[in-house]
C-alpha cells in the first residue's frame, strides 16, 4: 500500500494536468480521513488503509473528470455548518460566507432592540445563507424559497442536520413570500448573476444546475425581479442584501435608484479579495 504522501502526490500531479488545484488532492484526503491538514502531515509515511485508498482514488478518477470535489464527497463546509450537496444545489461559496457575515453586523446594528427577526431567503438552494443566518442570530425567523422542488428537499434536510428551523415554500422567487402575506425586515437574496453568454469553467458547466447560474442577457434579470416585489414585502425599516457578480456595482446601483426613486440607500462591499460582491439596499436604517 502506498503511504498518504504518495498517494497525494500521484493525486496532485494528475490534478495539475487536467488543469486542476494540486491542493484538492490534500484536501479530498483530508475530508475522506476525517484528519484536519495537521494530523494528516502526521500521519504522511504511513500506509493508507486499503478500503480509504479505495474511496480515494474512486474519487480522484471523478475529479480529473472535473466533478466538483464537494459533489464527490456528497456535502460542503459553509459557516462552520455541514451542508448535503447534489446536482440539484450550488455548491455554497466562500465569498457567501462574507455576505452572512455582514447581515449578521446589520442585525446587530439596525435590529438590535427587535425581539424577533422577520428574514426570507429568495432562491436558498442548499440553505446555507438561510440556515446560518438562523442558526448564528437566535431573534431570526427565516423563511426561505426555491423554484426546484428537489432544492428544497436538499435544504429541509439541511436545516434538520444543522437543528434550524426554516419555513421552506416552493415557488418562483418572491411570489410565495407575497402569496403568504409576509412582511419581512429583511430579505436576502443570492440569484443568478451569470449572464447567459458568460463562459464557464467545465466543472461549474458541466455540473452545477443552470437554473442558479444565469441571470439573463445582463445578469440583472432576478434582482430586478426582487426589486419590483420589495415594496409588497418590507416593512418601513428594512433592509435587502445580495450576492452580485464583481462587475456588476454601477449597474445594479443604478437599478435601485431607478426603482426606489431615493427612498432607498443602495451600498455596495468588497469581499476579501477586494471584489464588489455584496449589494446592500437600506430603509430607513441610516
Amino acid at each position: 500500500m502506498p503511504s498518504y504522501q504518495q498517494a497525494i502526490r500521484v493525486a496532485s500531479k494528475r490534478m495539475e494536468e487536467k488543469g486542476i488545484s494540486s491542493q484538492t488532492a490534500m484536501l479530498y484526503m483530508s475530508e475522506l480521513a476525517q484528519m484536519e491538514s495537521y494530523n494528516l502531515y502526521m500521519e504522511y509515511q504511513n500506509e493508507v488503509p486499503e478500503e480509504l485508498l479505495k474511496r480515494y482514488e474512486e474519487g480522484v478518477e471523478r475529479i480529473l473528470n472535473h466533478e466538483p470535489m464537494e459533489y464527490v464527497l456528497g456535502y460542503s463546509w459553509f459557516y462552520g455548518y455541514k451542508f448535503i450537496v447534489n446536482s440539484d444545489v450550488l455548491i455554497p461559496r466562500p465569498e457567501t460566507e462574507e455576505l452572512v457575515a455582514n447581515i449578521l453586523a446589520d442585525i446587530d446594528e439596525y435590529f438590535a432592540d427587535e425581539k424577533e427577526i422577520q428574514c426570507a431567503d429568495i432562491g436558498t438552494g442548499s440553505g446555507d445563507i438561510a440556515i446560518a443566518l438562523a442558526a448564528e442570530e437566535k431573534k431570526v425567523h427565516m423563511t426561505a424559497t426555491d423554484i426546484s422542488e428537489s432544492a428544497i428537499k436538499v435544504a429541509q434536510r439541511n436545516a434538520e442536520e444543522n437543528g434550524v428551523k426554516i419555513d421552506f415554500l416552493v415557488g418562483n422567487m418572491a411570489e410565495p413570500l407575497i402569496e403568504k402575506g409576509l412582511k419581512l425586515d429583511i430579505l436576502v437574496c443570492n440569484p443568478p448573476y451569470i449572464p447567459v453568454d458568460e463562459q464557464l469553467e467545465e466543472s461549474v458547466r458541466d455540473y452545477e444546475p443552470h437554473v442558479a447560474l444565469f441571470g439573463g442577457s445582463d445578469g440583472l434579470q432576478y434582482y430586478r425581479e426582487v426589486f419590483k416585489a420589495a415594496p409588497l414585502l418590507l416593512k418601513e425599516k428594512s433592509m435587502m442584501a445580495f450576492e452580485i457578480g464583481y462587475n456588476q456595482k454601477e449597474a445594479l446601483l443604478k437599478e435601485v435608484e431607478a426603482f426606489f426613486k431615493g427612498k432607498a440607500k443602495g451600498e455596495v462591499l468588497k469581499d476579501i479579495n477586494g471584489k464588489n460582491r455584496m449589494l446592500f439596499v437600506y430603509f430607513n436604517c441610516k
